[in-house]
């Protein structure tokens, strides 16, 4: 994988969560930031998405139309960009928060020439709000924001430590993968991340990095070495 020099990394909504059974675990988040302060000691610059799970899950709710459950979804994803956003500035990080639709002054609406004017400020961006219309997942939304902004990969911070042939949770025999091609991601249907953001991935050469949230300076260890989860190549 060639240098770093922008990523761009994706938290689930889930798994601010943390131990606790609903809200936010700001101590996670702390951690998260301070990892994110190492990084940027080293000049890379972090966009940031994050998925709005803890809050919403519309595909599960037949009784509301999918049009409205995504746009409750993308403002579940806006709420939760605010609160991170809070926590890291607490922890002495520059952040702004870049939405693809007006939400009054709470966030800016996003463009490339804005992000990579914060970026060259320093900042740290959350892209909230997705992509800005229903039938796109924050899979999408974050390959797109990588693909305008020339990131170099997508960090995929999860519950799971890398990519496996099948669930480990189900198949104790389940194998994982130090390294996998996007195009096998894609024919043995893994679901790393959804069909659209594999193909935008695949036609623009941005590589992924999958590994565990949990695990002690996972975030900070993808960029420093010291990586134990699923690189899915591009080449």
């Amino acid at each position: 994988m060639k240098e770093l020099k922008r990523v761009i990394l994706k938290l689930s909504g889930e798994a601010l969560i943390g131990a606790k059974k609903a809200g936010y675990d700001d101590k996670l988040i702390s951690d998260i930031a301070r990892q994110v302060i190492e990084i940027r000691k080293t000049g890379i610059d972090v966009g940031i998405v994050i998925g709005g799970g803890n809050y919403w899950r519309g595909r599960q709710n037949n009784n509301i139309d999918r049009t409205k459950a995504d746009q409750i979804g993308m403002l579940a994803t806006v709420m939760n960009c605010i609160y991170v956003s809070e926590i890291f500035r607490h922890e002495g990080l520059k952040t702004a928060i870049l939405t693809p639709f007006q939400v009054g002054s709470m966030t800016s609406l996003f463009s490339k020439d804005l992000a990579n004017e914060k970026f060259n400020n320093g900042e740290v961006i959350f892209f909230a709000g997705g992509t800005g219309h229903p039938y796109f997942s924050t899979d999408t939304g974050i390959a797109l924001r990588a693909v305008e902004l020339d990131a170099d990969a997508i960090l995929l911070a999860k519950n799971i430590d890398g990519i496996y042939d099948s669930d480990p949770a189900v198949n104790p025999d389940a194998k994982k993968y130090d390294e996998i091609s996007i195009q096998e991601v894609v024919d043995k249907k893994l679901g790393v991340i959804d069909l659209t953001a594999s193909v935008m991935c695949m036609e623009n050469k941005i590589p992924l990095m999958c590994f565990a949230l949990k695990e002690p300076n996972s975030i900070l260890n993808a960029l420093t070495g010291k990586f134990t989860g699923s690189v899915v190549t591009v080449d």
